[in-house]
């Protein structure tokens, strides 16, 4: 494997990983060893109320390219990983998650093709190793993805990815409460590609992935990056306009020929309809709406509550 001459930055967003962060970060520096590659290892403590923080502390006290952070509370995947972004210093940067499911062995394989020219690299799953909730949360995100935000049908995206210097600066002007992290790369450039790598099976642990944070990770990525949603109520809309006309021309030509026509149970049917799409598009534009406002109030994405790092010359 051809060596990669540039600073590699890994950032691992971790939430309730104590017992597999450190494994995580040994398999790294197993496959970088200091003597062969400039790196650093940038990890993130997303509000985790276990002892994930002490333990990115004690490994960082061990090795001087480790990076300890503690975020004040739990901002997400995607903040945790807008911040490790913004304090890693490398020519790469790395995203790989901290459960060990991302072998960090497969990375060589993301930087070579990052050597071929490309802005981004994914890594795609042959075999995706995940509960079935959280393979299904996937494809309905991938789905909405290619739908809303333009994102190419054969390009599969993952947490496991590498990005160049430029798309990591271009992705941090964006100072928007509810950072999408796919988004803001597919906004930055076209020049992504995939590379095969392995998914391992948890090893450990229950996954945190839930029903919530997937409606939210849903409402940042089509809410956030796209305006799709609110033409699609403008469809709605009209389409029921049409039906209603459709009904009404119905309703005249049977009293025309029959007489008068029971009403109560197609102006029921018709009500429920059409108040239900009426509140389904109050409530998106509502959420436009509210994120313009929070926006307007400069929510931050993250808050660093502390940052723990030894000196070099200290661990020697």
């Amino acid at each position: 494997m051809r060596k990669i001459d540039k600073k590699i930055s890994f950032v691992i967003p971790c939430y309730h990983s104590e017992n597999t962060i450190e494994g995580v970060v040994e398999d790294i520096c197993a496959e970088f060893p200091s003597d062969e590659y400039e790196k650093e290892i940038v990890l993130v403590n997303d509000g985790s109320r276990d002892g994930t923080y002490p333990k990115l502390c004690e490994i960082a006290d061990k090795n001087p390219e480790v990076v300890a952070i503690n975020l004040a509370k739990n901002f997400g995947q995607d903040g945790a990983t807008m911040c490790g972004l913004s304090e890693a210093t490398g020519d790469y940067f790395i995203v790989l998650d901290d459960d060990g499911q991302n072998p960090p062995y497969e990375a060589h394989k993301l930087l070579l093709q990052m050597e071929r020219g490309f802005d981004a690299v994914f890594g795609r799953y042959q075999t995706k190793k995940d509960t079935a909730f959280k393979k299904f949360g996937h494809d309905i995100n991938d789905m909405m993805a290619t739908s809303f935000i333009g994102k190419p049908k054969t390009l599969q995206l993952n947490s496991y990815f590498v990005i160049n210097k430029f798309v990591r600066d271009e992705m941090l002007k964006y100072k928007g409460a509810y950072p999408y992290i796919w988004g803001l790369i597919l906004r930055c450039t076209d020049n992504i590609s995939n590379v095969y790598v392995e998914h391992r099976a948890r090893e450990e642990g229950k996954s945190t992935y839930t029903l919530s944070k997937l409606l939210n990770l849903w409402f940042d990525g089509f809410i956030s990056f796209s305006v799709k949603p609110l033409r699609l109520t403008s469809l709605l809309g009209f389409v029921s306009c049409i039906m209603g006309f459709i009904l009404t021309a119905v309703i005249i030509l049977k009293t025309l020929h029959h007489g008068d026509v029971p009403g109560w149970p197609t102006m029921m049917a018709a009500t429920l309809v059409l108040g239900g799409m009426q509140m389904l598009m109050i409530g998106i534009l509502g959420e436009y709406i509210g994120r313009i406002f929070i926006n307007g109030n400069h929510s931050p994405q993250f808050v660093i509550r502390e940052k723990h790092q030894i000196e070099e010359q200290e661990h020697d």
